[in-house]
């Protein structure tokens, strides 16, 4: 690219000010290399007028490419566990995949399975009962979203049998009993860091001593056709015996922004905020947060955080249709993770919720409403699914 004709004189602040984006933004279109900048005096400038090209590129290829994504039908089948609502079930069913199994123990989430996959063998059980011994060597997946739980560890082994009493033993368990050529293994960002990385080293462990090799990549759903900025560590474990060329999938050049993603969303049950959070919220801008409020409603809104400092920035936050949704979560109007609509001051409705989730609108949800808010803050977005889905499906087609 050549960059002769933009004139970089805008500091990073002034840049945010001038066109009301995030700091996050700036520096994520920099990464991905849409936009340059000069440094000047240890000081990065950059041009306003790259920044509007990128953004109308991006809002072209958005409009043209955001979509629930699809892949012809293949023979692979899989185990789904933890499967909840069915985002990375479905996911892998769009991207080919056939489900012979989903485990899940919540009865509104198997009730959600049961209304939207027809003709599946659903378990509505506590996965620790399951024997899954009948299906060795039958099935080429195993995957699940397990929680992120502490290992007891005893002695030095780090191993299978440290992991005794989680829900990852018995995703490990389920591995042992099946010998799936792949598993996936889905979790939070925070994984990573979690007990100063044994956490992740264990899991890793117990599945090379499985006789699998074993990677794990954080994946950022805004660049998997997901209209939300959620971070997710995907573990893909690949069989000794077979090839280790498991690729994970290369992430898109365009995000998907709230004004693509809810455009004829249909209108749907949704919380409403009391009186004078409402008051509160309509003072807040698209895009803003606590800090964007008069000082004195600051101090009436955070209360005794107001003198903690901090970032909080999911305190009293809006969302902005310029950009995906911040990550959803179990509950639309919580105190620190506030998801008030962008344009009207109101939580998201359950449908805008399941669209943020690239669930389809056709996708039924059972259990009151406090159930079904949890059930898709919990999913694995659709289309995040299906683009790791269809990356082990093009390594078993590969093999």
């Amino acid at each position: 690219r050549k960059y002769y004709r933009f004139v970089y004189d805008y500091k990073l602040s002034e840049v945010i000010e001038k066109r009301n984006l995030s700091r996050e933004r700036v520096f994520e279109l920099s990464r991905k290399g849409l936009i340059s900048f000069e440094i000047k005096k240890n000081v990065k400038f950059y041009s306003l007028s790259e920044i509007d090209s990128a953004l109308n590129e991006n809002s072209k290829k958005a409009e043209q490419y955001y979509k629930i994504n699809k892949s012809k039908k293949t023979d692979i089948k899989a185990i789904e566990l933890f499967s909840g609502c069915g985002g990375l079930a479905l996911g892998l069913k769009n991207a080919g995949v056939n489900a012979e199994m989903l485990v899940e123990i919540d009865k509104d989430s198997c009730d959600t399975l049961s209304l939207n996959f027809l003709n599946s063998n659903i378990i509505c059980d506590d996965i620790a009962k399951i024997d899954f011994t009948s299906y060795k060597g039958k099935i080429d997946i195993v995957a699940g979203g397990f929680p992120c739980q502490a290992f007891s560890y005893a002695g030095k082994s780090k191993g299978f049998e440290d992991t005794r009493g989680t829900l990852f033993f018995d995703f490990a368990r389920s591995v042992k009993e099946v010998n799936p050529k792949v598993a996936i293994g889905e979790n939070v960002r925070g994984l990573i860091n979690h007990d100063k990385g044994r956490t992740l080293s264990t899991m890793i462990n117990t599945l090379e001593d499985l006789g699998y090799n074993v990677q794990f990549k954080l994946l950022l759903a805004q660049y998997f056709n997901v209209p939300q900025k959620r971070e997710r560590v995907f573990i893909v474990a690949t069989r000794k015996d077979l090839p280790n060329t498991y690729q994970y999938p290369k992430e898109l050049d365009y995000f998907v922004p709230l004004e693509v993603a809810l455009k004829d969303c249909p209108p749907s049950e949704g919380q409403k905020y009391p009186k004078r959070k409402k008051e509160i919220m309509d003072m807040v801008p698209q895009g803003g947060y606590w800090k964007d409020l008069p000082i004195e409603v600051q101090k009436e809104y955070m209360k005794g955080s107001f003198y903690l400092g901090g970032g909080k920035t999911g305190t009293a936050r809006r969302l902005s249709m310029k950009e995906p949704s911040l990550t959803l979560v179990t509950s639309p109007a919580q105190g620190q993770t506030e998801r008030c609509h962008p344009l009207e001051t109101r939580p998201l409705t359950i449908r805008e919720s399941a669209r943020i989730q690239t669930f389809p609108d056709n996708w039924t949800f059972s259990g009151s409403l406090a159930s079904q808010y949890k059930q898709i803050g919990n999913a694995v977005p659709v289309n995040l699914g299906f683009h790791v889905g269809r990356s082990v499906v093009s390594y078993l087609n590969s093999i």
